[in-house]
């Protein structure tokens, strides 16, 4: 439709001369490289990438492939553990990987205490003392005893620390000295208290108080007494090898083919075959550490062993039933996959007295 108010609408167009059409011409060719370059802008990445890229290599599709199979079994292989790791933690109640793993690093800082600065040693086995009293006087209090943390850490830092620069005898000095400090302690909260408590439960109170030095402090001092002597922290190493050599026989065997519960009243996941592998892993440790550490004979190894094997496993059931008395699985969770402090010392404590018995008594028939 034409617009009526345009005065020339409806009227021709005049003609164009033979120059204005020629001028249009050029105009319309200069325009149209423009309109068609736009037009190639105008068009999405996708298509002119489209356009220049050439096809895919048959090589680079291969090995996509294979990475692709390769990722497909990565993720079979570890989820495939995952299960087995979740049977075993089930059974154990413990996450095996988690438990390795930090396993794997205080066994290199104890080693390396040992056998580069011999004296690093003592705060090592010092830190661990402490920790364990103070794990163990939480778990008293929390049952309803009378602890008093800060005295008992005074006393164990004091026995521990000076196992290395004094003789037998005065150990034996200061052990008294701390357990009297104690149990004084107690005795003088106790009457400051006036709470009335009894007196079976204060004398109670003042025994678990003497228990935490004889049990921690004290055997964790003749553990720094055998580290004083000459060589003596091969034999340190040496019985904490053997100790650890039983644990995991134990848990291996005890995973594998535990079917008769040894003490079900105390610890009812220890088994009788797991008691075998124990002594199988314990004497094959002991002969080989006598042997290349300690410079012994094999069967004097094997009594090595044997030694440790019996003392670890009664310190393990002993803890366990202090454990059960409290109403606790772990001393704490300060150790994952292993538990508490103490309830890897367990095994450890009381093998000491075992091995520096036998350091009194097979170094001199090795000298002779």
């Amino acid at each position: 439709m034409t617009d009526p108010s345009d005065p020339l609408a409806g009227e021709p167009a005049a003609p164009l001369t033979r120059r204005e059409a020629e001028e249009l011409r050029r105009a319309a060719d200069a325009q149209r490289p423009h309109d068609a370059q736009r037009a190639h802008d105008a068009q999405p990445a996708h298509y002119a990438q489209r356009a220049h890229d050439p096809h895919e290599p048959a090589l680079q599709a291969h090995l996509r492939a294979a990475r692709s199979e390769l990722e497909s079994q990565v993720e079979r292989a570890r989820a495939d553990f995952e299960v087995a790791n979740e049977r075993i933690k089930e059974r154990t109640g413990r996450d095996l990987i988690v438990a390795t793993l930090i396993g794997l690093a205080i066994g290199a800082v104890l080693i390396a205490s040992l056998l580069f600065v011999k004296w690093a040693f003592i705060g090592f086995a010092l830190g661990a003392a402490l920790l364990a009293v103070f794990e163990f006087s939480r778990a008293l209090i929390v049952s309803g005893r009378r602890v008093d943390v800060v005295p008992q850490l005074i006393a164990t830092t004091v026995v521990v620390v000076s196992a290395y620069f004094v003789d037998p005898w005065s150990l034996w000095l200061l052990l008294f000295v701390a357990l009297a400090f104690v149990v004084v302690w107690r005795l003088v909260a106790q009457m400051a208290a006036h709470d009335g408590r009894a007196y079976d439960a204060v004398l109670g109170d003042v025994l678990i108080a003497s228990l935490l030095q004889l049990y921690v402090a004290f055997l964790g001092s003749l553990c720094v007494v055998l580290l004083s002597q000459d060589r003596g922290e091969y034999w340190v190493l040496s019985f904490i090898i053997v100790a650890v050599a039983a644990d995991t026989g134990a848990y291996v065997a005890g995973i594998t083919m535990g079917k008769h519960p040894m003490a079900p009243r105390i610890s009812p996941k220890k088994t009788w075959e797991g008691f075998a592998g124990a002594a199988a892993a314990a004497i094959l440790a002991g002969v080989i550490a006598g042997i290349f550490l300690l410079g012994i004979t094999w069967w004097m190894g094997v009594v090595f062993g044997i030694l440790i094997l019996v003392t670890a496993t009664i310190g393990d059931l002993g803890e366990s039933m202090i454990k059960r008395d409290l109403g606790i699985k772990d001393m704490s969770s300060w150790l994952p996959g292993h538990g508490g402090v103490l309830d890897r010392l367990d095994s450890i404590l009381l093998s000491v007295v075992a091995a520096l018995g036998l350091y009194y008594l097979f170094t001199p028939l090795v000298a002779s």
